[in-house]
């Protein structure tokens, strides 16, 4: 099921991959969007590059992407293709290698296909709806990965650039549940992380992040056994007229009561 869509996908993330990194390898201009956000000729190129190849293989499907103009036409396809060609900008700018890019398919509001890749580790994530969750290593060879057990002492992750004083006063007030300090980790990394079991719990609870932030690493935590969802608890539908994930969102190896009180 799927397996062109994700042979694509991968193949398009390891085409950006090549552009990134040679820009990635020398200085930058880096322009201030109308968000405030930054942006660099990388995160162009990647973006023409992935619609550009996936747009020939799928002419049929739509995108929602951070860097092209979006349109009314997404709300008329069956399926969209969301993508994030450098998330983690300011991981980009400041050369810490902990950005990715993330692609994701939604079909009638659900992630069925998602790519995280992380060009600066050399290592790509992808998962398919009903069919796991692996971690690609550099010489080909693919991994399962699955969400740790345990229900305490749980390793939190925070943000590193967008940690703000709600999410610490949140991690302060359960520090009974948390082994040590909470580990800064960039952009979709902390999808993959708690994927594969190196981290168990992470809350985001500003406004900032939106759809092609996060769809990709929804579907790998919940294929690898753990979940995502809306402080609310509910989960996320996709391809919305309303980008923004307006009330942050909670992830871990296992929703536990006490993660969705605030």
């Amino acid at each position: 099921m799927l397996e062109l869509e994700l042979r694509c996908a991968i193949e398009a993330a390891k085409e950006a991959e090549k552009a990134i990194l040679t820009v990635y390898s020398k200085p930058f201009a880096v322009e201030i969007k109308d968000d405030d956000s930054p942006v660099t000729e990388a995160d162009k190129m990647a973006d023409e590059i992935i619609r550009g190849y996936l747009s020939a293989r799928f002419p049929d499907d739509a995108f929602l992407t951070e860097e092209s103009a979006d349109t009314p036409e997404r709300f008329s396809k069956k399926r969209v293709w969301i993508v994030d060609p450098v998330d983690g900008t300011k991981e980009f700018v400041s050369r810490n290698g902990e950005f990715a890019t993330n692609i994701a398919l939604c079909e009638n509001g659900q992630i069925v296909l998602g790519v995280i890749n992380a060009p600066a580790l050399g290592v790509l994530y992808f998962a398919v709806k009903g069919e796991g969750a692996y971690r690609l290593n550099p010489d080909g060879t693919e991994q399962r990965l699955h969400v740790d057990a345990r229900t305490e002492q749980l390793r939190v992750m925070r943000s590193i650039s967008f940690f703000r004083p709600a999410e610490e006063s949140y991690l302060a007030k359960n520090k009974i549940h948390f082994l040590g300090e909470p580990t800064p980790v960039g952009a979709a990394l902390k999808f993959a992380a708690l994927a594969e079991g190196r981290a168990d719990f992470f809350i985001r609870l500003s406004p900032s992040t939106k759809e092609w932030d996060v769809a990709a690493g929804d579907l790998l935590v919940k294929e690898a056994g753990g979940f995502m969802c809306q402080p609310s608890g509910a989960d996320f539908t996709y391809n919305r007229k309303d980008v923004y994930n307006r009330n942050g969102y909670v992830m871990g190896n296992k929703l536990q009561p006490w993660m969705l009180d605030f």
